[in-house]
């Protein structure tokens, strides 16, 4: 999984989530903030680009159980996708990929379990979140 940003080509992985969900659209925006190096670009759900990646990666876009990140040929999901972004966001947040010492067996199931009851837990937005102009070029 360290392999995942270290790319020789350096081309932007791509972080697919519902810009529906609030938490989900908070954690873009973060990324957004964050990510320095630009390593990450996002593609919603909702959109053109997010909806052919999600079928093509087999997550039903109309309803998504789990966030991905789509690297070139690599794709990450559940808790390694949110581990792999955290990492790749530099200090202090990299500190949470010590997390991947925790089996991915103990560390799906609350992933999963947030990501099924996401609308009821932290909401569900009336319209899409937009980027700002600023980082439009980073939205799918």
């Amino acid at each position: 999984m360290i392999g995942l940003l270290l790319r020789v080509d350096r081309r932007p992985a791509i972080i697919l989530f519902d810009a529906m969900c609030v938490l989900c659209s908070a954690n873009a925006q973060f990324v957004l903030r964050h990510d320095r190096q630009r390593r990450f670009m996002l593609a919603s759900m909702q959109g053109e680009v997010g909806r052919a990646l999600f079928e093509r990666h087999g997550v039903d876009p109309a309803d998504p159980d789990t966030i991905l990140v789509v690297d070139g040929d690599r794709v990450l999901r559940d808790s390694d996708a949110v581990l792999a972004i955290y990492a790749g966001l530099g200090w202090p947040w990299r500190a949470a990929g010590l997390l991947r010492l925790v089996p991915k067996a103990l560390r799906d199931p609350p992933y999963r379990l947030v990501a099924r009851n996401r609308y009821r837990l932290f909401g569900r937005r009336q319209t899409c979140w937009l980027p700002s102009p600023a980082d439009r070029d980073r939205v799918l």
